[in-house]
Formats: structure tokens, C-alpha cells, sequence
């Protein structure tokens, strides 16, 4: 995900971390909120925090926990957790935003897994959208094809996943997560839309470490340190 929020954050979403209620602000939520991380880091290195609070992560009194919380830190824009969620409380936002605010420049993104489309309450959410043409919606899939239990097509198969967004009426884009004008291009396209947008980024699970890369092992298990210091020898190697 570090690639498509890097382009978020600072190329395309509307925000100032001096001012996180900047009432012209896009919102961002984060629906599988097990990927607190990502998220901690893009607004830390934007300048809602410290950079260095990033090494008290889920320590005990941390306002960096393991989901993140929306009274926590600035820029936090709701507490994410249960999966699935994420998508009904970003198209409820943009509802509000179009119809009751009047506000309907403001863009409302939100960031999902692509095991978490298994949820009933994803495709609830999307046809809601759908039948009030929510355009200031985006969505963002983070097409890795892992979950915690194996790949997302044995699992449970996803299939042709731009497909499936479209039969909800929504308009899909293909993107190659780790390309960022491939990412630029693709936000491009979902601000002229004329409906609900879908980017499916195509990543890979632990890109540029070798012995991390689409094993859905390491969903959620923290390395070794002598794994971290191959992994940080590796990474540099890449950047």
C-alpha cells in the first residue's frame, strides 16, 4: 500500500495537517484497519505528528495502536477495524457531503483489502453509491490476491473483479499499484467520472524483500531482527 498512499497523500487528496478540520478538506478512511502503519506513516511524514512517534507503535499507551483511532492523532478520520465497514461509512460521508452539506467538490477515498470484499456489507454499501451517484466517492482495492488464510482466489475467488464493480454500477479502473503515473493516471480518470469510482491498484505483498514477497505467512507476523536487517538491506537496494 506505501506506493498508492504516498500518491494520496501528497499528489492528489486535499488536506493540511496545520489545520486536520480544514472544512475544504477530501477525508480519507482506512477499512482494513489492520494496515494502521501505512496509514501512521503517510501522516507523519505530511506533518500531523512527530516522524520519530512512529517507533511507539501498539507500545502500551501508544497513540499508535494496532487500528486506528479517530480521537487518537490528527488527520485520523474514523476508528477502522471491523472489516468490511470501511466502505458504508465513506458512502454515508459522501452522501452527506453532496446532498445535506452541499459539498459535493469534496472527495471522500477510502482504502479496502481485497480478502475483505468477501463481506456482504462491501456490495451493501456499493449499491448505495450507486443508486445515489456519489461521484465524490473513490475507492481503493488493494489488489494483493492474499488474506490471512491463502490466497484470495482460493479462498474465497474474487474473479474478474473490475467486472463485478461495474454490474454494481460503479466505474472500475486497473492500476499498477507500484507505478505512480500508472496511479496519477488512474485518479485522473476517477475525478471525471460520472458515478462511483474503483481503483484496483495490482500490488505485490511485501514488495522488494525476497523472502516476504505474496507469502500470506507474513499477514501478520513481525520479523525477526536479523529478517529486519536483510529486509532493510534489500529495501534500499530497491530505492
Amino acid at each position: 500500500m506505501a506506493d498508492f498512499m504516498a500518491v494520496l497523500y501528497f499528489q492528489e487528496m486535499r488536506h493540511n495537517p496545520a489545520d486536520p478540520d480544514w472544512p475544504e478538506r477530501d477525508v480519507f478512511f482506512l477499512s482494513h484497519g489492520h494496515t494502521a502503519p501505512v496509514l501512521y506513516a503517510a501522516l507523519a511524514e505530511s506533518g500531523y505528528f512527530p516522524t520519530t512517534e512512529l517507533a511507539t507503535l501498539r507500545a502500551l499507551g501508544s497513540r499508535l495502536q494496532g487500528h486506528p483511532e479517530r480521537n487518537a492523532l490528527p488527520g485520523i478520520e474514523s476508528t477502522s477495524g471491523p472489516l468490511g465497514s470501511g466502505l458504508s461509512q465513506a458512502a454515508g460521508y459522501a452522501y452527506a457531503l453532496r446532498y445535506l452539506d452541499k459539498q459535493p467538490d469534496r472527495r471522500v477515498f477510502v482504502a479496502m483489502g481485497d480478502g475483505e470484499l468477501n463481506e456482504g456489507n462491501v456490495w451493501e454499501a456499493a449499491m448505495f453509491a450507486a443508486a445515489h451517484s456519489l461521484t465524490n466517492l473513490i475507492g481503493i482495492v488493494d489488489r494483493n490476491r492474499i488474506q490471512i488464510d491463502g490466497d484470495t482466489e482460493e479462498v474465497m475467488p474474487l474473479g474478474d473483479l473490475a467486472a463485478k464493480w461495474e454490474a454494481f454500477g460503479w466505474s472500475a479502473i486497473d492500476a499498477d499499484g507500484h507505478n505512480v503515473q500508472s496511479l496519477l493516471s488512474a485518479f485522473r480518470r476517477a475525478r471525471a467520472a460520472d458515478k462511483p469510482t474503483v481503483l484496483i491498484a495490482h500490488t505485490i505483498p511485501g514488495k522488494g524483500v525476497s523472502f516476504m514477497e505474496s507469502d500470506h505467512r507474513w499477514h501478520g507476523r513481525p520479523p525477526t531482527a536479523e529478517q529486519r536487517d536483510q529486509a532493510l538491506r534489500e529495501l534500499e537496494l530497491v530505492l
